[in-house]
């Protein structure tokens, strides 16, 4: 039985390293695509927890099932927001303040946040139209109302916001963005307690789809509002990030 071991281990072909270019280039495309792949993973991974930077705490602003984050983290990869941190491109000054800020849909048992896929009419989305309640207590900073829903999949590149409201809560400011059309409950000046309903989700402004933007930043100058510092926040002490789904009962 040793003579077969042996003979066998002596007749095995040696594994030899690719002779040509090809060969080679696959091996180094393999390579390559292996450190890039591990690169994405841990800068994505990194993305779950907040910037170093002071972080706002706010009550989640919505109410319902299966509410999920198509945009939030401190990383590119997960957050789409943070490009406007760029100081390389001049229009992205003027939304600067938004570079933590999180997307919100609302989605079915099943994940589908729609019948059919990207229906034009704003309505056939499950979010469009729930109540948006103050994250924070404060004052009313900004109250704009009367830009229309956007059929899908139309934005509004001039009124990037849309219809929108800015809390200043403390020493932060809050923006709760792409309100429908006449739902604001709230005007400039006005206080609002934790919990109070100031608005209903809409598809007014830059938005591809129904869904409530929300962030904070450092209050930014009354001719470029949304231009301050950004700010991380957290939602009843949750960061929170791209992919995370959410239930909150009344």
């Amino acid at each position: 039985m040793l003579a077969l071991g042996l003979g066998f281990s002596k007749h095995q072909p040696k594994r030899r390293m690719p002779l040509s270019w090809p060969g080679w280039l696959m091996v180094i495309g393999f390579v390559a695509f292996g450190v890039y792949a591990g690169n994405e993973a841990v800068r994505s991974w990194t993305g779950q927890f907040p910037a170093a930077a002071p972080t706002v705490d706010l009550t989640f602003p919505l109410r319902g099932d299966n509410f999920l984050i198509l945009n939030g983290g401190s990383n590119i990869r997960i957050n789409a927001h943070l490009k406007t941190l760029d100081e390389s491109v001049p229009r992205f000054q003027a939304y600067r303040g938004q570079s933590y800020g999180i997307d919100i849909i609302q989605v079915n048992r099943w994940g589908w946040r729609s019948p059919g896929i990207s229906p034009k009419n704003p309505a056939a989305y499950l979010i469009y139209g729930a109540t948006v309640f103050a994250p924070c207590a404060g004052q009313v900073v900004q109250a704009i109302d009367g830009f229309p829903d956007m059929t899908i999949p139309e934005t509004d590149l001039v009124n990037r916001a849309g219809n929108h409201v800015i809390l200043r809560c403390g020493e932060s400011e809050v923006i709760l963005a792409h309100f429908r059309p006449q739902s604001l409950l709230v005007d400039s000046g006005m206080t609002v307690a934790v919990g109070d309903a100031i608005a209903e989700v809409g598809n007014s402004g830059a938005s591809t789809e129904p869904h409530l933007h929300i962030h904070a930043q450092r209050p930014g100058s009354s001719a470029v509002p949304l231009s301050g510092d950004p700010l991380p926040v957290r939602f009843d002490g949750r960061f929170l990030i791209r992919g995370d789904r959410l239930t909150l009962r009344q």
